[in-house]
């Protein structure tokens, strides 16, 4: 019989959501670092130079790689020979462990999680419930494994009720485009097949606690099913030219992980869940002697790239530009900001928005300026604001056109795509969407040279804020003419793809 200590198991969650908020797994670093090599888009080279970049600065810094930090989803397989020590059941563990590593005062990582989700979605300040699953096993020890999972990339989460005849990775490949870049590849897909409509889910969010192994499976072959599915999959997805933050290039998807389970005769579920360039989960075991400790990745390993703003990036005062100078930026142009940058996101846009609508005065003025989808992580050791990375902006698309006609806004920062009607307020407005790289919110927040709340600071980390910014790195995604990079980017790429010799790592 073990004996596992209730403090050894809150401990063990906190400390091991804290080690992965600025740990990529090593897997991670090696894959991406392939990739890197392989990159010949100029666009997404720069993008994965960046994630890398961060990655290690984060490493050292121990600060969060993203802003957005997640949701706690963790499963935990009991022994059936495990007798607890203490009062609080294993849920209750579990939160009590992400709320001390949410409010780590070395280290705070960004509280998301909102209560009352189809209400007043008020936030519950510690980033507490998480998501737990848990199964009673044979043994003697406690298994757990643990992700912090972002929301851009849940939120594209796709679920199908397949008949048992339909092609699998045919339907993977027409859901693939829908989820557009706010899931930040290049990452992982999870892939669950079988069982019912909430175990296939179940199924691709497991899939995603496994290490990437796709080069090697390649070089040794494919023994099963699975196996030959996982890299049909990875192929055909890298194929369609996505490349890295949407942008074009080669990798869209660094592994396919599939897990399946027997179904009924009549269906075939299918889920698919893809994990983000901030890929964070560990795996760890409790036999009762102690807390779980957890090994980084050496330094030396990550790969020799370090990110610098390209020679011929264009330099631009925001404090000073007019329509006239945006009107000459292409599509996939880098450029480097600098002056007086506002803040806002979703509850601050529905909020700005009614406040229009009721005729109310704004509290702060938007005319000629340039507002960033972000939420950042709060300051520490004397940081002006934590990582800062940008949100994803297709959820202020319907706040977008209002925004751009009442308010004199004429530029936007997000990450990913706009959708059509987006594109078409921005047109006829001449206005201009940039992103920024969404998985280097480190490296971002390096740029920001000053913070302070100028509206809304109820919200939280979705409050207003005003930045002062000096060369903060950005890419032009949707020009004032409605030319967008998310198009013709992966366009572009998917055709050359097939006539690029392939080169083995």
């Amino acid at each position: 019989m073990t004996v596992i200590r209730q403090q050894d198991f809150i401990d063990s969650i906190a400390s091991a959501l804290q080690f992965i908020s600025y740990y990529h797994p090593a897997d991670y670093i090696q894959a991406l670092a392939n990739a890197y090599s392989c990159e010949e888009s100029s666009a997404a080279k720069d993008a994965i130079a960046q994630i890398l970049t961060n990655s290690r600065m984060c490493a050292q810094g121990h600060r969060p790689i993203c802003q957005d930090t997640g949701i706690v989803v963790t499963f935990v397989r009991i022994g059936m020979d495990v007798q607890w020590e203490g009062t609080l059941d294993i849920v209750n563990m579990v939160n009590e462990g992400v709320r001390r590593a949410y409010r780590d005062v070395d280290n705070p990582l960004r509280a998301s999680i909102v209560g009352d989700p189809a209400g007043k979605r008020k936030n519950t300040g510690d980033n507490t419930p998480a998501v737990v699953h848990v199964e009673l096993v044979q043994g003697d020890k406690v298994d757990v494994r643990i992700a912090a999972k972002g929301g851009g990339s849940e939120n594209k989460a796709k679920m199908g009720m397949l008949n048992p005849s339909d092609d699998i990775a045919e339907w993977v490949l027409q859901r693939v485009p829908e989820m557009g870049a706010g899931w930040c590849p290049p990452g992982m897909l999870g892939i669950g097949i079988g069982g019912t409509a909430e175990k296939a889910m179940l199924l691709a969010k497991e899939a995603l606690m496994e290490n990437i192994d796709m080069a090697e499976l390649k070089v040794r072959g494919a023994q099963n099913r699975l196996e030959e599915l996982r890299i049909e999959i990875c192929d055909r997805v890298n194929s369609l030219g996505i490349g890295a933050q949407g942008l074009g290039g080669l990798t869209t998807v660094l592994d396919v992980k599939i897990l399946d389970y027997p179904t009924h005769a009549a269906s075939k579920p299918v889920a698919i869940i893809p994990n983000c360039a901030a890929t964070r989960h560990v795996h760890f075991e409790l036999d009762g002697s102690g807390v779980a400790q957890f090994t980084p990745p050496k330094i030396e390993d990550y790969p020799d790239v370090y990110w610098k703003p390209a020679l011929d990036a264009r330099r631009v005062n925001l404090d000073a530009i007019t329509r006239d100078d945006f009107a000459k930026w292409q599509p996939g142009e880098t450029l480097l900001l600098s002056g007086k940058l506002l803040t806002g996101r979703d509850a601050a846009h529905k909020r700005l928005v009614e406040m229009l609508a009721n005729g109310e005065p704004l509290p702060v003025d938007f005319n000629g300026r340039f507002i960033y989808y972000v939420g950042p992580v709060d300051p520490v050791r004397g940081e002006v604001v934590g990582p800062a990375g940008p949100t994803t902006a297709t959820r202020m698309d319907k706040f977008t056109d209002t925004m751009l006609e009442q308010t004199g806004l004429i530029g936007m920062i997000g990450k990913a795509e706009r959708g059509k009607a987006a594109i078409q307020s921005i047109k006829k407005h001449g206005a201009v969407y940039l992103i920024a790289v969404g998985g280097a919110a480190y490296l971002v927040a390096q740029s920001i040279r000053a913070a302070r709340t100028v509206a809304f600071a109820d919200l939280g980390m979705e409050a207003i804020y005003e930045f002062d910014v000096e060369d903060f790195p950005v890419t032009v995604a949707v020009d004032s003419s409605g030319c967008s990079i998310h198009e013709i980017g992966p366009a572009k790429w998917s055709g050359r793809i097939g006539k690029i010799p392939v080169k083995v790592i």
